[in-house]
């Protein structure tokens, strides 16, 4: 393959995965959800979502997972629980896809990007920790609007 510049690049991650949304690195909920992304105006379709530790996680249990919290109607966990504690910095976090599999973190090495694609209604997309642990992560989604004008913003 050529040597792609930058324009080329982002053209062919768009085509391939959507908009892409960052969220600047934050520390973990304290033994509750937090919200990450707000999705508004419609449903949309997650075609990846990728979190990074940047500051190490506590050395303590602490089952985490990523929620659909929508406005109207019932969170829905978007994947089984993973026991983050001490995880390094560089660790990748992601979903398949599947609720019933737990949330993939591989320390640095790599990641997955869903099988499945995910539609989330207007809400949030939360993280929820079990326990208070230090640590941060930055995370990015990348989405299709499944609705016209729908949107992803960083929470």
């Amino acid at each position: 393959m050529p040597n792609l510049n930058q324009s080329q690049k982002d053209v062919l991650v768009s085509f391939n995965f959507g908009v892409r949304v960052d969220r600047t690195t934050a520390t973990l909920p304290q033994s509750t959800a937090g919200a990450l992304f707000t999705i508004a105006t419609g449903r949309v379709i997650v075609t990846a979502i990728v979190g990074q530790v940047t500051t190490i996680i506590q050395t303590q249990l602490n089952n985490t997972k990523l929620v659909s919290n929508p406005t109207t109607g019932t969170d829905v966990d978007i994947c089984a629980v993973l026991d983050i504690t001490a995880d390094e910095v560089g660790t990748l976090y992601g979903i398949t896809g599947t609720f019933a599999d737990a949330l993939v973190g591989a320390n640095a090495g790599a990641t997955v990007a869903p099988a499945r694609p995910v539609v989330l209604p207007i809400g949030t997309l939360d993280l929820s920790c079990s326990a208070s642990n230090t640590g941060a992560v930055k995370w990015s989604i990348y989405y299709l609007p499944f609705d016209d004008g729908a949107t992803v913003t960083a929470a």
